[in-house]
């Protein structure tokens, strides 16, 4: 299964402080209202090159949804990518982020690092204890900062630990072979 990168926006590609020179100051649409954005167009790439060698996909986990793709992929070098929905889960059960349900749902099994502002132990649990979730890793973005190097580099390590889709389909097969043997 191929893993994902779930990317936030605000407070994690656009944070509320500059921290560098790099950062640029952009007016986005948002619902129709203009708003302040603040980007490191270096994000894009490094998020790209992290994606192609780790054999992970990127998706937008934020309340942007599509916005993300016409106010943000553009300006940091990012194609158009799938957006989780977010909608439709807009509350919590048990102190979890009202996007942790969305995410949830989403994700089938397939492992996923998720970057976002908004984690705490009460996401950790949930996802854990959720029936559709398998491996994944949360890692929570200082929102005055946004995302640095320190967490591509634990994302990275994290899925480079994963089994390479070969592997995984391997296992796949040797597990429902098991699987028969024990009803045969």
């Amino acid at each position: 299964m191929t893993p994902m990168v779930l990317l936030d926006v605000d407070g994690v590609l656009n944070p509320s402080r500059r921290s560098s020179l790099a950062w640029r100051r952009y007016t986005g649409i948002v619902d129709g209202e203009p708003y302040k954005i603040l980007l490191d167009p270096r994000h894009g790439p490094q998020l790209l090159t992290m994606a192609r060698e780790c054999g992970a996909e990127l998706v937008w986990a934020t309340t942007w949804e599509e916005q993300a793709n016409d106010e943000i992929s553009p300006r940091i070098g990012l194609p158009r990518l799938p957006v989780i929905p977010i909608g439709d889960y807009l509350s919590s059960s048990g102190g979890e982020h009202f996007k942790t349900g969305s995410v949830a749902a989403y994700v089938r099994r397939r492992p996923f690092v998720w970057f976002d502002d908004m984690l705490d132990a009460a996401d950790q649990e949930y996802l854990s204890s959720h029936p559709g979730v398998g491996d994944f890793l949360l890692i929570h973005v200082d929102p005055r900062f946004g995302l640095t190097d320190t967490h591509l580099a634990q994302a990275r390590e994290w899925l480079s630990r994963l089994p390479s889709a070969d592997q995984a389909q391997r296992a796949d097969r040797v597990a429902a072979h098991d699987r028969e043997d024990r009803w045969s």
